[in-house]
C-alpha cells in the first residue's frame, strides 16, 4: 500500500495527526483480554457505590495481593508493598522502589456525585413518608428522579455502635424513588429552565405508605418507618444527625452496543482511574522508583476537607515515609523530586451535541486514554498547566509501550471547564499531568465509557509506575 501512496500522501502520514480508533490496533486475543479485564471493573463498580465502600473493596485487593496496613510497620525496605487508611476515605498504597528517593505518584478519585440526607430527614406528607437530600457535588437534578435507588453509609448510634446500612444493592432489596410529575399535570415545569426543572428542594425521596394505626399518633407512617429502623438496626431519630448516608444509583453496570465494546454504570468517574491505577500497582513487581497510589475523597466539592487533596495527607505520608526508610531527604525535596498522574476521567465528543466541543480538541471514545495538558475553565483557572517537557515524556512512555492514546479540553473555551486533583499535587513542585478515560453523560447516574479506553488506562498506569 506503501509503495502505490503519492509524494503527498507519504508526507502527509508523516506529518499529520490520524489517531484512528485503538480498536484497529488490537488482535483478537487483546480484545479478549480487554473484554475479560472489564469484566472484573464491572465487579468493582457495583460494589464501590460510595467512598467508604471503595476504601473497603480497595483494601481487600490490596491485602489479596500481598499489601501489609502500615500500623506497627516502623521500617520500609525495598519491595515492601504497604497501605496506608484514613478515616476509612482515603488510602495510599505504595511499593518501595530500588531508587527510594522518588515517587511515581498517581492519585484518583473515590468520591461522586450522589444525594446525601439532610441531618433531620424523615417527613410525613400526602400519606407518603419522604426522606429530604442534600446532593454533592456537580449534577443534572432531573437525572436523579423516577430512578431506582439504594441506600447506602453508616450511622453511629446514641450508644457509640457503628452501623452499615447497605439497602437496595440484591435483587431481592427494596428500593427507593423520586416521584416526577406526569406529563399531563407538568406544563408550568417544563416552563423552567433546565436547572430548575427539578429543584434541590424537590429531591424527596418515598420510603413508605403504611401508617402504625393509631390515630392518637400524627404521623403515623413517618413513625412506622421509625419503627422499622429501630426494630432493624436500633436506631433512633436523632442517630441521623450522627449519620453519613448517602441515595447513589441502584442500578447494577452493563454492557452496552451490540458489539458490547462500552460498559454503562455509576461512579465511572473517576472509579475508571481508582481500578485502574490499583490493577497496575497490584501488577508490578519491585519497579524502579517507589511507585505510589492515592485513593482520595472530596474532589467532586473542590478537595476540601482532611480528606481532600487540599490537605496535608500527602506531607505526613511522606514524611513517615522518609523517617521509615532512612532515606536523607527533605519531605519538601522528595515530592519535588517525584513525578505524577491525576487520573481522572474528561469529556468524550457526544455526537448528539457536537457544538460545545472544539472537534480538534475533544476526546473520542475508543481512540485510548485521554492526556490532558490542562484542565480548569475560561482562561485556565483552577488548573495545573503541565510542562512541554513532561508532556513530552509521557509520549515516549505512551509511544514506547505502544499505548493508545489522545488529547483534548473539557468543552470549549468559556463554555466547559471542570477541576481535578492536579493542582493539589503540583503545588508540592513534582510534574503532573491529567490522564484517564474520556466519559459519555459524566455525572449522570449511568456513565458511559469504552472499554478500549479502560484498559489503555491501565496500560499507561502500569508503564508509568514501571517507567
Amino acid at each position: 500500500m506503501t509503495e502505490n501512496k503519492s509524494k503527498n500522501e507519504k508526507l502527509q502520514d508523516k506529518l499529520m495527526l490520524n489517531r484512528k480508533s485503538s480498536w484497529l490496533e488490537y488482535k483478537e486475543n487483546e480484545k479478549n483480554d480487554i473484554m475479560e479485564f472489564c469484566e472484573d471493573y464491572k465487579t468493582f463498580l457495583a460494589n464501590s457505590k460510595t467512598v467508604r465502600a471503595s476504601v473497603s473493596n480497595i483494601s481487600k485487593i490490596l491485602e489479596k495481593s500481598g499489601y501489609k496496613e502500615i500500623d506497627g510497620i516502623k521500617s520500609f525496605k525495598t519491595g515492601d508493598k504497604i497501605f496506608k487508611k484514613f478515616k476509612d476515605k482515603t488510602v495510599i498504597a505504595f511499593v518501595v522502589g530500588k531508587n527510594p528517593k522518588e515517587f511515581r505518584l498517581i492519585g484518583s478519585h473515590i468520591d461522586n456525585p450522589r444525594l446525601d440526607l439532610k441531618p433531620t430527614p424523615i417527613f410525613e406528607d400526602s400519606e407518603l413518608a419522604m426522606m429530604q437530600t442534600h446532593y454533592y457535588g456537580g449534577i443534572k437534578k432531573y437525572h436523579w428522579v423516577n430512578y431506582p435507588l439504594s441506600l447506602q453509609g453508616v450511622v453511629i448510634l446514641k450508644n457509640g455502635k457503628k452501623i452499615d446500612i447497605k439497602i437496595g444493592e440484591k435483587e431481592s432489596d427494596t428500593k427507593f424513588i423520586i416521584p416526577d410529575l406526569l406529563p399531563h399535570l407538568s406544563k408550568e415545569q417544563m416552563d423552567r429552565k433546565a436547572a430548575k426543572t427539578v429543584q434541590g428542594e424537590e429531591l424527596n425521596v418515598i420510603i413508605g405508605n403504611i401508617p402504625i394505626g393509631d390515630e392518637k399518633i400524627k404521623e403515623q407512617i413517618k413513625l412506622n418507618i421509625l419503627k422499622i429502623l429501630n426494630e432493624e438496626y436500633g436506631m433512633i431519630e436523632e442517630d441521623f444527625n450522627c449519620a453519613e448516608l448517602e441515595f447513589v444509583p441502584a442500578t447494577k453496570p452493563s454492557d452496552i452496543g451490540f458489539d458490547r465494546s462500552m460498559i454503562s454504570a455509576y461512579g465511572q468517574d473517576d472509579r475508571a482511574c481508582v481500578y485502574t491505577s490499583l490493577k497496575a500497582l497490584t501488577d508490578i513487581e519491585t519497579p524502579e522508583f517507589t511507585a505510589v497510589a492515592i485513593f482520595i475523597d472530596k474532589e467532586e466539592i473542590g478537595s476540601l476537607g482532611n480528606t481532600g487533596a487540599s490537605s496535608f495527607f500527602l506531607e505526613s505520608f511522606a514524611e513517615d515515609y522518609i523517617k521509615f526508610t532512612g532515606i536523607d531527604l527533605t519531605t519538601a525535596k522528595l515530592l519535588e523530586c517525584s513525578k505524577s498522574i491525576s487520573a481522572d476521567g474528561t469529556a468524550a465528543m457526544n455526537p448528539n451535541y457536537k457544538d460545545v466541543n472544539d472537534p480538534l480538541n475533544v476526546s473520542y471514545m475508543g481512540k485510548g486514554v485521554s492526556v490532558e495538558k490542562y484542565g480548569g475553565g475560561g482562561g485556565k483557572y483552577y488548573t495545573n498547566d503541565s510542562h512541554a517537557e513532561y508532556m513530552s515524556e509521557m509520549r515516549t512512555i505512551l509511544d514506547d509501550n505502544k499505548i493508545p492514546w489522545q488529547t483534548g479540553e473539557l468543552g470549549k473555551i468559556d463554555i466547559g471547564g471542570g477541576g481535578t486533583i492536579a493542582m493539589f499535587i503540583a503545588r508540592y513542585g513534582m510534574d503532573c499531568v491529567d490522564a484517564g478515560p474520556c466519559i459519555l453523560g459524566m455525572h449522570s447516574p449511568a456513565e458511559v465509557t469504552s472499554k478500549a479506553d479502560i484498559y489503555a488506562c491501565y496500560r499507561l498506569y502500569k508503564a508509568f509506575f514501571k517507567n
